[in-house]
């Protein structure tokens, strides 16, 4: 029996196939493409009776994928929800707090417990910059938009901004042109974001380490290493962080 999860977000959803002590493999799929499923299950070729655990922030995909798998005679579970993780979640509304962000605060603690407190930053449709505290608790963090979402809101909402994408991760500064000054805008306001919360942490914890995760995380990281060293911390990037939440919960919840 082999044990897959899947996190299914608000742009895109992955799947990792598990070993024995790590995520093995894992894929990058859109939320609503089943051919582009199926190939990667043709690939992957999961067994009759298959373990799945799922979680993620979008309801109407996740339940898609849920039927999908069980058409496909999968074992389905999903996540249980957080008076189950090995973490205390010290907020105002627990069930309200998105899912991701507590795998990845399970993932840092369960990984290494000697390294917090500690900053989780996962950088997507949204940013949350998170706080992991000494104790092994989540008292919460901070959200802002992500460069998709800053992009599509300077195109949207004004008459001649253009549609921007960013892959760069030093864009030129001053940026000649409105293309260009768009993408040192958006990435400085990231990046900005991110050191700033990071800093204000930084008065109130010994922090040593930030976790970097997302589908922005490889942009954003040559940016934010240096300044971070500077600074005393370690960045630590690990893209398939919260999958590897996941699989440990997965681990560590006996089956129904």
């Amino acid at each position: 029996m082999t044990l897959f999860v899947a996190d299914v977000g608000n742009s895109r959803m992955k799947w990792g196939r598990c070993g024995p002590r790590r995520v093995e493999q894992v894929a990058a799929l859109p939320l609503d493409d089943s051919a582009a499923w199926e190939k990667t299950w043709q690939s992957w070729q999961p067994t009759a009776n298959d373990v799945w655990m799922l979680a993620g922030v979008n309801p109407t995909p996740l339940d898609r994928l849920a039927g999908w798998l069980t058409e496909r005679r999968q074992q389905i579970r999903f996540w249980p929800g957080p008076e189950a993780l090995p973490i205390r979640v010290n907020v105002e509304a627990p069930h309200r707090v998105g899912v991701d962000r507590l795998l990845n605060a399970v993932a840092a603690w369960k990984t290494d417990p000697a390294a917090v407190p500690a900053v989780l930053v996962d950088a997507g449709s949204a940013v949350t910059v998170d706080l992991l505290d000494g104790d092994g608790i989540f008292p919460g963090g901070a959200i802002f938009p992500g460069l998709r979402l800053m992009t599509l809101a300077l195109h949207e909402y004004t008459a001649r901004l253009p549609l921007v994408t960013l892959d760069e991760p030093h864009p030129p500064l001053p940026g000649q042109s409105t293309e260009a000054a768009m993408r040192a805008g958006l990435h400085g306001a990231v990046v900005g974001g991110i050191l700033h919360l990071v800093r204000r942490y930084q008065m109130r914890h010994p922090l040593r380490v930030v976790w970097l995760t997302g589908g922005d995380g490889e942009v954003l990281r040559p940016a934010l290493e240096p300044a971070l060293i500077e600074r005393g911390l370690t960045l630590r990037p690990w893209p398939e962080m919260t999958l590897e939440g996941l699989r440990l919960l997965a681990e560590a919840t006996p089956t129904a």
